[in-house]
């Protein structure tokens, strides 16, 4: 009789105590400004009244510390737990804390997911309406950790309007359906570029590429944000621009995405809340 291994069973998900939704950014390519989108998220979310953090899994390329203008080592508590940074009214947690500067990270595999666990299970998240989680780009890994760490809430989508950059956010799309992550909506960013002295729009990515691949999956379109100088120097400088509030133009495309992300994640939660009652 053929000896086979049996396989340990895949981990279980289990829920954050006190986390009420956890929403994973992603897109299927490297520069796209899926930190840019997931620190503007965030802020504007805090900032409409929401309790909010920010895990920063981009292992290797972590942005969220310079963007969110917060440097500093977290300080261990007792039992090992770790006490998260607090910049501009969200909970913080990055690898970029623990090996600033640039040093690259090299690591393979399990490496990466006892990382993701810790920023989930050992950081003292407390009470958090929100848990966003900005995700590398691409399908590797760090996904594969997040969902048989905890259960996720659903994803939002990132991408530029391009050809190119649409063909890789659709494989991130599947790669989502097939660990069963419900896709919450698209964002287009990049989205046009309004001259700043005729005030022409200027059509640099293909504008609405983005809309139309949500209208052909049926998914929902969050909208898109322009290609725009003071989010770039915002994000360089620490202080991103939806500190300018839901009234300033540029900062208010991140307000109307915020609340459509809250009501659809609301809305995703109690679904499931409802699934795990019947079953």
């Amino acid at each position: 009789m053929a000896h086979g291994h049996a396989h340990a069973p895949a981990p279980q998900p289990t829920s954050l105590p006190g986390v009420a939704n956890i929403i994973a950014v992603g897109s299927g390519k490297g520069g796209v400004g899926k930190t840019t989108l997931s620190v503007n998220l965030a802020i504007a979310l805090a900032q409409l009244g929401f309790r909010v953090g920010l895990i920063d899994a981009d292992i290797y390329g972590p942005n969220v510390p310079l963007m969110m203008g917060t440097s500093r080592q977290p300080r261990v508590l007792e039992g090992n737990r770790i006490e998260p940074n607090v910049a501009h009214g969200v909970k913080v947690i990055s690898v970029g804390f623990i090996s600033p500067g640039d040093k690259p990270l090299v690591m393979r595999g399990p490496m990466l997911h006892q990382i993701i666990r810790q920023f989930l299970q050992q950081v003292e998240w407390g009470e958090l309406d929100f848990l966003l989680i900005d995700l590398p780009p691409g399908t590797g890994d760090v996904v594969i950790s997040l969902v048989q760490t905890v259960p996720l809430t659903g994803a939002v989508v990132v991408s530029t309007p391009s050809d190119v950059a649409l063909q890789d956010a659709r494989k991130a799309l599947e790669m989502f359906h097939q660990v069963n992550v419900e896709i919450l909506g698209l964002v287009e960013n990049m989205s046009h570029f309004t001259c700043p002295h005729c005030h022409e729009e200027i059509d640099i990515f293909s504008k609405g590429g983005t809309e139309r691949t949500a209208q052909q999956l049926g998914l929902k379109f969050f909208g898109s944000v322009e290609l725009h100088p003071g989010i770039r120097k915002g994000g360089d400088s620490g202080l991103p621009i939806a500190l300018a509030g839901g009234d300033s133009p540029q900062a208010r495309q991140f307000f109307e995405i915020a609340r459509q992300v809250a009501e659809r994640a609301q809305m995703q939660s109690r679904k499931q809340e409802d699934i795990f009652e019947i079953s």
